[in-house]
């Protein structure tokens, strides 16, 4: 499920597809190409199941086919949604496509457009011509006549699935970092169970089964590499960002997962590391901020030597003071410096961080900007060479802007959360 650029409604086609599905009785699986944390959430309560990453760089060859192979031999249906545009960075999702032999059905957002619908579509269908594209869907439809002359202007060889009409019932919403959060919206399962409703005459449902191989692979030995290790994880509307592949990986590597909730008031659970996630602590200042009893916790957990590992909203929760939306709040204040949302983007790609426990891969994406006097570890690096986010340390304290998937190197993971 591709597209010709962001903002095209691939999550919210790919939804209702994959909601169409399992309301019939289908088992589905989804996925999500390259390393977003927000779509998953949409695809997740559309299909039912966790929804995994795929990315050629971050996510590597061999751990993608093991995923998808694991997947045919659950699934009825496989879904697989682009990121950006359909050829649009390296590796793109083209790329992934071609590798693993994924037909691709292109989503073009078709509001204000008539016949040009045709030539975008043709464009796409040629540019790389050994690449399997399918048919054609349109977005943002106007109304049925709209849809009819989008068909018509298709050239003779492409074909065309269907469309969703413009409705705001429909639409999911977004703010800065993208879609608004699954657990956000309370009629999110309304508009899905209206965008696969819409799509339930549509071509795009009779869609022929394609076949295709995936191996298994040898992957990384990582069993027993925590054995006995308990890992509190922080999990609420501002820490969200957590790649379910790391915590099937802390499953296997033996540790036990327990989660607590800053937002709610929670205090630290009994366990002997931490992980803070990305998500949005300046939309929670004031829970967060009020909620002392956690903030003395995880300052007795830091003195007592033991692994906490912060990345992007968990180290802002873990400066002294964060900026947001015209006021300031005190935060934990276990790493010296403050920051503030900048209203743009600071920081955006794939990152390798390297680090004395070993190099692991991962991604950073944010709105903020820190000011500390703490010198960094190291600097992350971006695949071609360039420096990315820094990566701070403080006795077993590790934080940074980098999400870092720790599939991509089991044992360096372990040893960061290893007491």
């Amino acid at each position: 499920m591709a597209a010709p650029a962001s903002g095209q409604g691939k999550t919210t086609l790919t939804a209702a597809l994959a909601r169409y599905h399992a309301r019939a009785g289908r088992r589905v699986r989804v996925f999500k190409c390259g390393p977003d944390f927000l779509d998953p959430m949409i695809l997740e309560r559309a299909s039912g199941h966790p929804v995994y990453q795929l990315d050629l760089w971050m996510v590597g060859e061999d751990l993608c086919s093991s995923l998808l192979w694991r997947a045919a031999g659950e699934a009825d249906l496989i879904l697989v949604e682009g990121v950006m545009g359909l050829f649009d960075g390296r590796p793109s999702a083209a790329d992934l496509a071609r590798l693993f032999q994924l037909p691709v059905l292109a989503i073009i957002n078709a509001k204000a457009m008539a016949q040009t619908f045709g030539a975008i579509a043709l464009g796409l269908a040629v540019y790389q011509p050994d690449l399997p594209i399918v048919g054609f869907m349109a977005n943002r439809v106007a109304s049925h006549a709209h849809a009819e002359s989008l068909a018509n202007s298709l050239p003779p060889g492409l074909k065309w699935h269907g469309y969703l009409l413009r409705e705001k019932d429909v639409e999911l919403p977004s703010r800065h970092l993208g879609l608004v959060q699954a657990q956000e919206l309370a009629d999110l399962d309304a508009r899905l169970d209206r965008a696969a409703a819409a799509l339930a005459s549509q071509p795009v449902t009779k869609l022929l089964p394609i076949k295709t191989n995936f191996c298994r692979p040898r992957l990384p030995a990582a069993k027993g590499l925590l054995s006995g290790l308990t890992v509190a994880v922080a999990r609420d509307a501002a820490f969200s960002f957590i790649y379910q592949a790391n915590l099937d990986l802390l499953e296997v590597m033996g540790a036990k997962t327990v989660f607590f909730s800053p937002v709610a008031g929670d205090r630290l659970p009994e366990a002997q590391s931490v992980y803070l996630p990305g998500g949005y602590p300046e939309l929670r200042l004031k829970e967060l901020s009020e909620n002392q009893g956690l903030i003395e916790d995880l300052k007795a957990h830091q003195k007592k030597g033991l692994p906490i590992l912060a990345e992007c909203g968990g180290l802002l929760y873990l400066l002294e003071e964060l900026s947001a939306n015209g006021r300031v709040a005190a935060l934990a204040g276990l790493l010296p410096g403050r920051a503030a949302m900048t209203g743009g983007l600071m920081g955006l790609g794939l990152m390798r961080a390297d680090l004395p426990e070993g190099s692991l891969r991962g991604h950073a994406f944010h709105h903020s900007k820190i000011e500390t006097h703490l010198a960094p570890l190291s600097q992350a690096t971006r695949p071609d060479g360039r420096a990315g986010e820094a990566i701070y340390r403080l006795g077993r304290l590790t934080a940074s802007y980098v999400h870092l998937y720790w599939p991509s190197n089991p044992a360096a993971a372990a040893a960061l959360l290893r007491p």
